[in-house]
């Protein structure tokens, strides 16, 4: 029933098949360590293609030379346009052990992206940066995929970018590019709750998705939003709450920090759907960088995003 209903209002996703449902694996942060990020870079035998925002993970990149050493043929964009300092040394260092890694498209206004493909058969699409200084604090999810359309997806948009060539975004069964569909595809999945929706975000400046949320809770959807404070956005925290948005907040200093981008839609009704991915609420996120979601329906794997998602906005402090 998921599946039709995605067709109803993501027209530009590919419904999925019936008798291959996308394989999907679920990783939480800070809970579970970078341990399944590490052991799918060790698996590799054949290939690795890498996207990160932001690389500076000693042992991320010790596992890459020594599978480079292995004759794992790997390929690495890392952004420049805005961590260019922060991801120097990483570039440097898979230099120097053989790794083809290249400087990401200066037509993005930031390769905000945060994914890496092992042999052609699984694709970890993150939330998180491999940045090590925030793996104890910091919220945000990954997802091991292994459906095949979605990989080729991925590494057609990869090759693309890697050569600084133009680019289409074919969208697999579930996938959410920024630039050109991020927006519509969020905006549209937000606009679809009947019962509620769950945020998590770093980010809420996008003037659209502010509007969609206040409008949200005053047709009665529940709307939770879960965030650090950020006085950047205190008048969409205002605006939000006025129109009966419950929005919970952290401070900056507190034991967790929210990084993660993810929106939950309906949860336990059968059309209940989940957003993750690397895109933030503003208008850079997503109509100028390249960026890389996905939408997910797995029952498992929502009980995990709404149990999270949950625990977190407890936590917070009412605006």
């Amino acid at each position: 029933m998921r599946y039709a209903f995605a067709l109803v209002f993501f027209c530009h996703l590919t419904v999925f098949a019936a008798d291959a449902p996308p394989t999907h694996t679920l990783v939480t942060e800070p809970d579970q360590g970078l341990a399944p990020i590490y052991n799918l870079l060790r698996s590799a035998t054949r290939t690795i293609d890498m996207t990160m925002y932001e690389l500076a993970d000693p042992i991320a990149e010790q596992i890459l030379a020594q599978a480079a050493a292995r004759h794992v043929a790997i390929r690495v964009i890392l952004d420049r346009n805005l961590e260019l300092h922060h991801n120097q040394p990483a570039f440097e260092y898979l230099q120097q052990n053989g790794i083809q890694v290249v400087w990401a498209a200066k037509k993005y206004a930031a390769t905000h992206q945060k994914s890496v493909v092992v042999d052609g058969r699984v694709v970890a699409i993150m939330t998180l940066n491999l940045t090590s200084r925030y793996y104890p604090t910091t919220r945000d999810f990954a997802v091991l995929d292994t459906n095949s359309a979605d990989i080729a997806a991925i590494e057609q948009v990869f090759d693309a970018d890697f050569n600084d060539g133009a680019a289409v975004t074919p969208t697999g069964v579930d996938l959410v590019w920024s630039p050109k569909q991020s927006n519509a595809s969020l905006l549209d999945l937000i606009r679809s709750a009947h019962t509620s929706l769950e945020i998590e975000a770093e980010e809420m400046s996008d003037s659209e998705i502010v509007t969609a949320l206040a409008a949200a809770a005053r047709t009665g959807v529940q709307v939770k939003v879960t965030m650090t404070y950020n006085k950047t956005y205190a008048k969409n925290f205002t605006r939000l709450a006025e129109a009966g948005v419950q929005v919970n907040l952290y401070s900056p200093d507190a034991a967790l920090y929210i990084h993660a981008k993810a929106i939950l839609a309906d949860y336990d009704t059968p059309g209940a759907i989940a957003f993750l991915g690397s895109e933030n609420f503003t208008d850079a996120s997503l109509e100028r960088n390249r960026e890389l979601g996905l939408m997910l329906a797995d029952p498992a794997i929502l009980t995990s995003i709404h149990q999270v998602l949950a625990q977190d906005f407890a936590g917070g402090t009412a605006w």
